[in-house]
């Protein structure tokens, strides 16, 4: 009974001192259309196109680290901003770009991968978060990871 008390004014305290807390979310900080209330107006609106979402390494050995460049334009009427994005794993490491992108300008994705560890065909995606409709975009890798048989050679 008294630890049913105890939790009874406990959770009070809290509710209490809840309530009168206004919680403001400034939308212009984000500014991801996606989640307004009202409609939205897709022609006025950053667009991400890239000028290929699939890149091939083709066969590497295992253990080298290689990167691709993914070039993409805004291509809407707003400003392109990246939030984040993210590798399928640790091996797959992006770089985007900082800043705001303005309409009608290209930049580009960087996609590093590294090899050690895997072995044969492998594909890895990375996301990438924007202001964009539909907010995220998967761009992808592939790789056929030779291992060679005489890596580490026994000695006479």
């Amino acid at each position: 009974m008294k630890y049913f008390f105890i939790s009874v004014c406990f959770s009070g305290i809290i509710f209490f001192s809840s309530c009168g807390q206004k919680q403001e979310h400034p939308t212009d900080m984000v500014n991801i259309p996606a989640t307004a209330g009202e409609g939205v107006d897709k022609g006025n609106l950053p667009a991400m196109k890239f000028q290929e979402e699939i890149f091939d390494f083709g066969t590497i050995t295992q253990g080298e680290k290689v990167s691709h460049d993914f070039k993409f334009i805004n291509d809407g009427e707003k400003e392109l901003i990246i939030s984040n994005a993210y590798g399928s794993c640790g091996c797959t490491v992006p770089e985007v770009p900082k800043k705001p992108i303005p309409s009608g300008e290209e930049n580009i994705i960087r996609v590093t991968f590294n090899s050690e560890g895997k072995s044969g065909m492998v594909t890895k995606d990375v996301t990438i978060l924007t202001n964009c409709i539909p907010n995220n975009r998967v761009i992808k890798i592939k790789a056929n990871i030779f291992v060679p048989q005489n890596k580490n050679p026994v000695k006479p």
